[in-house]
């Protein structure tokens, strides 16, 4: 029996301290795929990421390595992006921190592969594209919705033409984050403060242009009210701190095909919905609702026929007559199949559109709504390329 041909890949994880670096790159993706021998190219051939942690703080480096089996850490960026063993940079720092050590790996020549936004402007994440281009790297942005189950669920439908002419997308996404005065925060407070790059339109408007322009058209324009609803908050040792981003946004897209899309984004909002994100889809065949992993529908010859009549009580359930998705298929960790996209995409030149590119729509979509807000008017979106 032949020896199994392993690919081995060296991976820069800086950020890896923070929450959605820990949890969701190196717990349940990075470390996930080491655990299960790497990305199998086939019964004999597979790929393994060997990486090394990257932070500033030494005692937690420490203390997630040797949770992760001993895998090597360093806070010293500069020295590993000269070693040429390691051939992806990752990056999940806070926004602010993103672009500068991005342009640095680019000149060292590494892959890219980022968390978004991959910058705090549209001008700057175009001059990373650009240089990432001339450069020759593979890059890659983290578009993790694209892979959850509920999402997954509803782009099938849409293929099978469960929909219909589909006319119209809902989205609520958000639960209430508490300030820090009397419960714990259950987010970093670096994004209450726009100074460090925090603000739920940069954040959220990203993720929403790359769901939109995958599972229903391009985006063509903007209208947007953010709010800061909470101006004081407490962070992570107990001080107080003046708000100065904003943590919530109310958006509407015109999507390409006459298409209209709302999405209620908000950290500060209690949730009496299936999930902490929901997205309805009506058409004018059938309806779906998805969650993060589950996804209802009502067909036509389903729908029930509602009279107005606010004297009595509803003789209808509205919950009766939705019918769960089956599950069709296994879904793994939606980071996780996205890495594993691109170390094949690194290793073996598999086809891999989510780049730098994407990342700059998002942040494109993210200033025209906050230009939006501004000037409290529609705003177009121009295409990039």
């Amino acid at each position: 029996m032949s020896e199994k041909k392993i690919h081995e890949v060296g991976i820069i994880m800086n950020g890896v301290t923070g929450r959605m670096g820990l949890n969701q790159h190196l717990r349940r993706s990075i470390w996930a795929i080491i655990q299960q021998g790497g990305v199998p190219l086939g019964p004999s051939e597979a790929i393994l990421p060997k990486p090394v942690l990257v932070g500033r703080n030494p005692a937690k480096l420490e203390q997630i390595s040797k949770e992760c089996g001993g895998l090597p850490w360093s806070t010293n960026l500069d020295q590993l992006l000269a070693d040429p063993k390691y051939a992806i940079y990752f990056d999940s720092q806070t926004t602010d921190r993103r672009a500068p050590d991005v342009k640095k790996a680019i000149a060292a020549g590494k892959h890219i592969y980022c968390e978004k936004p991959v910058a705090d402007s549209l001008a700057l994440a175009l001059e990373l594209l650009e240089t990432a281009e001339k450069a020759g790297v593979k890059h890659g942005v983290v578009q993790d919705k694209l892979w959850l189950p509920g999402l997954r669920k509803l782009q099938t439908l849409k293929e099978l033409g469960f929909f219909g002419r589909i006319f119209s997308v809902r989205g609520e996404f958000g639960y209430w984050v508490f300030e820090g005065d009397t419960v714990p925060i259950q987010r970093p407070s670096w994004n209450y403060r726009k100074e460090d790059g925090g603000g739920i339109i940069i954040d959220m408007l990203c993720h929403w242009r790359y769901v939109l322009d995958n599972l229903f058209g391009p985006v063509k324009a903007v209208s947007c009210k953010g709010a800061t609803h909470i101006p004081t908050r407490w962070d992570e040792s107990g001080k107080p701190y003046t708000c100065t981003a904003d943590d919530a946004a109310y958006a509407t897209f015109e999507i390409e095909g006459d298409i209209v899309a709302h999405f209620n984004s908000s950290w500060c909002v209690r949730v009496r919905r299936d999930d902490l994100l929901t997205i309805q889809v009506d058409g004018t065949r059938g309806t779906a609702v998805a969650g993060l992993r589950e996804c209802w529908i009502q067909h036509y010859g389903g729908t029930p026929k509602p009279v107005w009549n606010p004297d009595i009580a509803s003789p209808l359930n509205y919950f009766d007559g939705w019918q769960k998705v089956p599950e069709q298929d296994n879904f793994d960790n939606a980071f996780k199949v996205q890495w594993e996209l691109f170390l094949k995409h690194v290793v073996c030149d598999t086809p891999f559109r989510w780049g730098l590119l994407e990342g700059a729509k998002g942040v494109q979509l993210a200033e025209k709504g906050i230009e939006s807000w501004q000037k409290r008017c529609w705003v177009d979106i121009p295409s990039l390329r």
